[in-house]
């Protein structure tokens, strides 16, 4: 069978009920919910980092962060299994975010246009991508921090703001009319491997306003956030409120105590940069059918994780809850897999990795913590997934106040472990599908919280052992 080209769609932040299609009607996605319709969803996809350049080097690289040791933003990351991809004989190339460091390595790619995030202030402030570039050109300096902070509201807005400059410039228009324009302006590759990276909806939460009024118009499911839970938390989560009430990042200002209308707004504006990227996926869809890709081609859309948008009372990631670790996971293909299959087992969203080296007839390394997902999208009826999944998150800048947060969680349950911490996080995922009741000091919760940290040490033990050669060629 001839190779298929492989469409590797991933935004940044984005929650798992974003997508109508997939339950969720408040959302408007014509696009994504045709990819819903006729592809393959799994339902229960979760990433295994709470932070973008951590999510990304696991999935890209086919192993746990603890593994790669890559755990936060701007540890270094240069190597890929785009690298087989590219030995094999693939074109691959990178439009948009990728988020290695140094951002612009080649990590397997024959070329690429590199487009970070909107706000990078932490690291790379004074790199400039392609989209800077390009602003540059036009006599246009694009929105950011600065900017919004001489804004009367700028503490109260949590994050979400207009965007002013013309349309075409917001980085989501942006990167969505360049891969268009790649795909219909450069000779066709057979075969291609094309990763198309969303800054979106990554904030700050500025979407064109006209996507914003349908939301703002709505009334979008906000779980309640109450005293009893926030008092339950563990202190790094304490802390790590505290933290964003104080500190400013990627523009988002998270007060203590919100309103209704702060945190309707505020989901209004993330929804309407969804909507904006849906519309360039359609777009994309369009170029590759009419480019003659689309018959012999394998369209993946996924996140790199999600965002608590207020739930919990936490801002953005850095937490275990389901808005954080669960995201979307789409794979289309009409005629090679069946259409409008939902799969409903636990699977690691690096998972994808050896899936593709598979598909493009590359031998997968023995030694991978991924584990391809090839059998699930042939035979979904009888797939069980993982009996576990996994996420991690290393102390960084925002996370200060605990040393590694790690994740373990089964179809029930998941505990939550905080390093040489005797607090923790345990829900019953059943009778409390929104997290709410931290059952760690439960009595009655007791062997679940034994079950699952004894897998957390077997795990890990398992994880040393299988990996013991991963870097054998670089000792």
């Amino acid at each position: 069978m001839q190779r298929p080209n492989i469409i590797f769609i991933i935004t940044d932040q984005q929650r798992y009920d974003t997508i109508a299609e997939l339950g969720y009607p408040h959302v408007h996605t014509p696009h994504l919910d045709r990819l819903v319709r006729e592809g393959v969803s799994f339902d229960q996809c979760h990433v295994s980092a709470a932070s973008c350049a951590a999510a990304r080097a696991s999935l890209f690289k086919g192993y746990f962060p603890h593994t790669t040791g890559i755990l936060k933003n701007a540890d270094r990351w240069r190597r890929s299994w785009i690298e087989r991809l590219n030995d094999a004989g693939y074109y691959c190339a990178n439009i948009g975010k990728m988020h290695t460091w140094p951002f612009l390595t080649e990590l397997g790619f024959h070329e690429r246009f590199v487009v970070e995030n909107k706000d990078r202030y932490l690291e790379g402030r004074y790199f400039f991508d392609e989209w800077d570039k390009a602003l540059r050109f036009r006599g246009l300096v694009k929105q950011q921090r600065e900017q919004y902070r001489k804004l009367p509201d700028y503490n109260e807005s949590l994050g979400a703001f207009d965007w002013e400059l013309p349309d075409d410039t917001h980085p989501d228009f942006f990167v969505g009319d360049m891969a268009k324009w790649w795909i219909e302006s450069t000779p066709k590759k057979d075969p291609l491997f094309l990763q198309i990276g969303f800054p979106g909806p990554h904030p700050p939460y500025d979407p064109v306003p006209r996507y914003a009024e349908r939301y703002l118009k709505q009334d979008l499911p906000l779980i309640p956030v109450t005293r009893e839970e926030l008092d339950g938390q563990p202190p790094a989560l304490q802390e790590l409120r505290v933290h964003n009430s104080q500190v400013d990042h990627d523009s988002v200002v998270m007060p203590l105590d919100v309103t209704p209308q702060q945190r309707q707004r505020q989901r209004a504006y993330y929804l309407a940069n969804v909507t904006m990227i849906d519309e360039k996926v359609g777009q994309i869809m369009a170029a590759l059918e009419a480019g003659g890709y689309a018959e012999n081609s394998i369209v993946i859309f996924t996140s790199d994780h999600g965002d608590c948008l207020t739930d919990h009372g936490q801002s953005q990631k850095w937490t275990m809850y389901e808005q954080i670790t669960r995201v979307p996971m789409i794979v289309w293909a009409p005629g090679r897999f069946d259409q409008g299959r939902r799969v409903d087992g636990l699977v690691q969203q690096m998972d994808l990795g050896p899936t593709i080296l598979e598909w493009a007839g590359v031998d997968v390394p023995p030694d991978l913590e991924a584990v391809s997902l090839a059998g699930a999208l042939e035979n979904p009826d009888s797939f069980q997934g993982r009996p576990f999944v996994y996420c991690e998150q290393v102390k960084d800048a925002v996370l200060t106040g605990c040393e590694f947060m790690t994740m373990v969680r089964d179809k029930t349950h998941k505990l939550v472990h905080f390093l040489d911490e005797p607090h923790g996080q345990l829900f019953d995922l059943v009778a409390d599908p929104d997290e709410l009741n931290n059952l760690w000091d439960e009595p009655s919760a007791q062997l679940h919280r034994r079950r699952l940290l004894d897998e957390l040490r077997e795990w890990r033990i398992r994880s040393g052992v299988h990996t013991k050669d991963w870097c054998r060629d670089h000792r």
